[in-house]
């Protein structure tokens, strides 16, 4: 029977001839499978051996030649391999012979280039030295690759991934030696490379994999601040005149960042000046010279529980923190209020001096401040009668903006936070609240509010470009566009009272100073800068509330495993998802039944996921309460830490800070943290380009 040697789609094959036309062949393999093939893909016919014979032997024959020597031997022009075959086996040539080296020459590329059907060209010498020695590179690399992941398979970490295990996942180079063996080392070990990691102690913990990831990502040159940073002023703010107002502040202990107080003076004819100052770091610093162009890098002061990077030095926060009994600039805001209805007649703002009264802070005094104290005026704290007062006058804005809102705001929500003792993660974890609506909470927040709800009408008024934050339909957005804030319930609404610790408060305070004393604002409405300013912030701030959501859902954990804690209670948000009580921490629950929202559940707690930072529960028991949720209370999970699977790749907005440290945010809505960096930064550009256009 007559058998056919040819190339079935790039590979080799033998088979007996079944039938044949002129220009096709019938062939059976040894497989047993019947097959199509054109005469053009025959190389030759041959009658012995078998058709699964000669291909055995033909490979055997093709594994016994050098293709190095072919290359010496073979001719410099263009050849057939027949003609090789001939000069290569002389009197041994065979059917057998001619197929081993077909097959040679097909699997030696860079010896010998195809030309044609069985025509080949030998490499030029050069060309083919170039190449032998990018496979030998190819080769120790893969020698170098396959030694690192034994080495990680056997449990020990080599130097080339100790050096840098957190860039190696945040930065991954998918190409490189170190990533390819890691990844194959974890392949094997049936895990992520994250969990390899770790496992292995190169990256010591999950603690030390969610800080030093965001450090790395977000710092790269490092968290500090450079000695090449300029010194702040000496002597800036000194010919401003020093106003008559006694002001206090209230914030955490653990606040450095002082940057708001208030003060109440009593006038004649029953009317009541509320002032509302606000550190000025602002005049210490230029559009575009070094100090600014750094804290424009930063954007904000980034919190986490046990952490905190400042966006100023600690200098500059010292020049310019309204720290108890410094004389200090400060950009104020007076409101003259009628004593009777509690109404604002009219505001007044002013660059000037203030001499700073004390620094309250919430944890020494906020248990005694009740409301039923406050009332009953027998609260025996410093600045009493002043916090009355102001009590009196936030009860007045709240209910103004509720009418506003066409809804009462939901009182009694607990805002939990972390109080660490120690440090790094070993510290001991004690987990405090804070209520909304307390009168001290309630009297800063809503001072915080109309403070930056004035100044961004304000800023309107006078045409000075500023930074707005507006909701609508439950979206919120930064602009350079006024809009109202539905879910405050205020017309404009600008952040202005946080320059310490935010860069957009720091600009729109330099709007408004230059504005005030008759100067050229440092941004026009069309300055592109000021559009860049507004994505920037977003997309950073952003990143820096996903890192604060990150540590509290990992110290949540940690205060779980720390108190031994088995059932812990929570309350539907929406569908699936769980608000815990007692901390910081929401959830989707899988399997969870259809619940109303607010329904409240007892769940059982069946392991902890330090990476992944969830929960592992399972559903108790369906309590019968209802707790009524605001709409500050989030429809979507929280972000979570950088999955594990995507973090070789790794790379919300209402500001980070800790709760003891930001006390207008817990009158803001958590639509307030929704980022929408990228639609704000296409909105922002069009516009920018639509007034060139007009220009």
């Amino acid at each position: 029977m007559t058998n056919l040697f040819f190339d079935d789609n790039g590979s080799f094959k033998a088979g007996s001839v079944l039938s044949s036309t002129s220009a096709t062949y019938q062939v059976e393999l040894s497989t047993g499978k019947r097959t199509k093939v054109k005469g053009s893909k025959v190389f030759f016919s041959f009658e012995q051996p078998s058709p699964q014979a000669f291909m055995e032997k033909a490979q055997a024959q093709a594994a016994e030649l050098d293709p190095s020597f072919l290359w010496e031997v073979a001719p410099k022009d263009e050849f057939s391999y027949e003609d090789l075959a001939a000069e290569y086996f002389g009197d041994e040539e065979t059917n057998i012979a001619k197929a081993g080296l077909l097959m040679k020459l097909y699997e030696s590329p860079v010896y010998f280039y195809r030309k044609g059907r069985g025509r080949f060209k030998a490499a030029p010498e050069e060309i083919l030295k170039r190449a032998l020695e990018a496979l030998e590179r190819k080769r120790k690399q893969e020698e170098h690759k396959k030694a690192i992941t034994a080495e990680l398979v056997a449990g020990t970490v080599p130097p080339e991934i100790s050096a840098d295990p957190i860039g190696l996942l945040i930065h991954a180079d998918k190409n490189s030696i170190e990533w390819k063996a890691l990844s194959d080392a974890a392949a094997e070990r049936r895990m992520t490379p994250l969990k390899l990691l770790l496992e292995l102690k190169a990256i010591a913990s999950p603690w030390h994999w969610h800080v030093d990831s965001f450090y790395a990502e977000n710092f790269p040159e490092g968290a500090g601040f450079p000695d090449t940073l300029p010194q702040p002023p000496e002597g800036r703010g000194d010919d401003l005149p020093v106003s008559d107002a006694v002001p206090f502040s209230i914030d955490d202990s653990s606040t450095t960042e002082i940057d708001d107080a208030t003060s109440v003076t009593h006038m004649e004819g029953g009317k009541t000046r509320i002032g509302i100052h606000i550190a000025v770091p602002s005049i210490g610093m230029q559009r575009g010279d070094p100090m600014d162009l750094f804290v424009r890098n930063r954007m904000s002061t980034v919190y986490a529980p046990g952490l905190k990077t400042t966006m100023l030095p600690e200098n500059w926060v010292k020049a310019y923190s309204l720290d108890e009994g410094h004389l200090v600039p400060c950009l104020s805001l007076y409101a003259m209020v009628d004593d009777e209805t509690m109404s604002v007649l009219s505001t007044d703002t002013r660059l000037e001096r203030i001499r700073m009264g004390d620094n309250l802070r919430y944890d020494q005094w906020d248990e005694q401040v009740s409301e039923e104290a406050v009332e009953a005026g027998t609260l025996t704290i410093p600045h009493a009668e002043d916090i009355r007062y102001l009590w009196h006058f936030a009860k007045h804005l709240q209910a103004e903006r509720e009418a506003v809102r066409g809804r009462p705001e939901v009182k009694g929500k607990i805002d939990w936070f972390f109080d660490l003792e120690g440090e790094g993660e070993d510290a001991i974890i004690h987990v405090k609240g804070r209520r909304r609506g307390e009168p001290l909470d309630l009297v800063v927040a809503e001072a915080m509010i109309f403070a930056n709800s004035v100044w961004g009408e304000w800023l309107e008024e006078h045409g000075t470009a500023g930074i707005y934050r507006s909701q609508r339909m439950g979206r919120v957005r930064m602009s350079t566009v006024g809009g109202p804030h539905d879910g405050l319930g205020v017309a404009r609404y600008s952040w202005c009272t946080s320059p310490l610790r935010r860069y957009v408060d720091l600009v729109n305070q330099q709007q408004i100073i230059a504005t005030v004393m008759g100067e050229k604002p440092p941004y026009e409405r069309n300055d592109s800068d000021f559009f860049m300013i507004v994505a920037q912030f977003e997309n950073i701030y952003g990143l820096y509330k996903d890192f604060q959501t990150r540590m509290e859902r990992y110290w949540s954990l940690r205060w779980i495993a720390q108190e031994n804690v088995k059932q812990i209670e929570g309350i539907v948000v929406k569908g699936d998802l769980v608000r815990f009580d007692g901390i910081p921490f929401t959830q989707r629950v899988p399997g969870l039944p259809e619940l109303p929202r607010g329904k409240k559940v007892v769940l059982d707690i069946l392991g902890l996921d330090y990476i992944g930072l969830v929960l592992e529960v399972r559903l108790k028991e369906v309590r019968d309460e209802v707790q009524e949720l605001g709409d500050e209370e989030p429809e979507e999970e929280a972000p979570e830490a950088v999955p594990e699977e995507a973090a070789a790749s790794a790379a919300e907005a209402g500001a980070p800070e800790a709760p003891a440290e930001n006390p207008e945010s817990a009158a803001e809505p958590a639509a307030e943290s929704a980022p929408e960096s990228d639609a704000v930064m296409k909105k922002e550009c069009s516009a920018f380009f639509l007034l060139m256009l007009e220009r």
